[in-house]
């Protein structure tokens, strides 16, 4: 199994930041050299024994294309950049899809723009088993509102239903945009991404995970308990992910 990190988005809502780097190379410990979300990421991988990550890149990838070896080196890890030639104008759905060659291989995925512990990592890679396929990380303590891309669950079922469209108040929890994916779900998660960008490339690979559903796959999700994570879309959240990262 290897890590995937989606780092080509732009993240328009953190300029001036992005004017000139991906969202995923936003400082967010600004005195640390260290203190960027994708430094976080490999970090989690490297503590749960994942030494290969690929990751996609798009937006400005030549300011991660110019870290590849300090990255490998401060993280004792192997770096493979995948190219979204469509990052400045269409989703992520495309952009996963853009990873499909990886997906065989099974993949820890988690997006560029998620801060949070490794013990994220480690709850899915010890929820593994019984024929689960596809487990997805959920906050199922957070209070939620119509941002959040919201999840219900059954344990009949698994995931029944996967979208920011639906009333906080009937959800289990809120996916954070990490995900434990086999092999064997490689070739039908392809095929449903593929699916999703032609209908639209402005959808999330979230809605290829509801295709997936609509279709019988069974999707699982493990609980991350009461951990402190945020997802970066503004500068309010990064404020969020300072204060997590550097604590007074």
């Amino acid at each position: 199994m290897i890590g995937l990190v989606l780092a080509a988005g732009a993240g328009r809502r953190l300029r001036p930041y992005t004017d000139t780097l991906p969202k995923a190379l936003v400082p967010i410990d600004p005195a640390s050299d260290s203190g960027t979300v994708l430094d976080l990421t490999l970090a989690n991988y490297a503590e749960v024994g994942i030494t290969d990550v690929a990751v996609v890149v798009g937006y400005a990838a030549d300011q991660i294309e110019s870290r590849v070896q300090t990255f490998e080196k401060r993280y004792g890890v192997t770096l493979e950049l995948i190219h979204n030639d469509k990052a400045e104008t269409w989703n992520n759905a495309y952009s996963l899809w853009c990873a499909r060659d990886v997906l065989p291989q099974g993949v820890l995925l988690a997006n560029g723009d998620t801060v949070h512990p490794a013990s994220v990592q480690r709850d899915l890679l010890g929820a593994r088993g019984d024929d689960r396929r596809i487990i997805l990380a959920l906050d199922t303590e957070k209070a939620l509102a119509e941002e959040e891309m919201k999840v219900i669950w059954s344990e009949a079922a698994g995931v029944e239903q996967i979208t920011k469209l639906m009333d906080p108040a009937t959800a289990t929890g809120e996916y954070i945009g990490v995900t434990l994916i086999e092999p064997e779900a490689a070739d039908d998660l392809t095929n449903a991404l593929q699916e999703t960008w032609e209908r639209d490339p402005h959808l999330y690979y979230e809605d290829g995970y509801q295709i997936l559903v609509d279709q019988g796959f069974r999707i699982d999700v493990t609980p991350i308990g009461n951990v402190a994570w945020v997802e970066i879309d503004d500068h309010d959240d990064l404020a969020r992910a300072r204060d997590i990262v550097c604590p007074t």
